[in-house]
């Protein structure tokens, strides 16, 4: 499910106030990092990532662990990213249509 332009924008804002819930670091994309965005993502919907320091930027890190999490890519602003995945049971967030 692609996000029109109108759907990213309601999740920009809902996600302005959020801290960042996973940190990648010098490690860069692993195995465990992908298991924790998705856990988190199951538990939040929308969540925020940071991107220390590592082998890669955010830019070129978010359309990949998008991809392996299931999820869509909000945002990207400097080292952090927003993600967005649907839960399965008891969506919280309505995005407009």
């Amino acid at each position: 499910m692609a996000l029109t332009g109108k759907q990213r924008r309601f999740l920009r804002a809902q996600a302005h106030h959020l801290d960042p819930v996973v940190l990648l670091g010098a490690a860069g994309l692993s195995d465990a990092v992908v298991a924790k965005v998705v856990q988190e993502l199951e538990q939040h919907e929308l969540i925020k990532v940071k991107v220390n320091d590592g082998p890669e930027g955010a830019r070129e890190l978010a359309p990949r662990l998008a991809e392996r999490a299931g999820a869509e890519l909000a945002q990207v602003i400097g080292k952090t990213l927003v993600l967005y995945r649907r839960r399965a049971k008891d969506p919280e967030i309505k995005l407009p249509v």
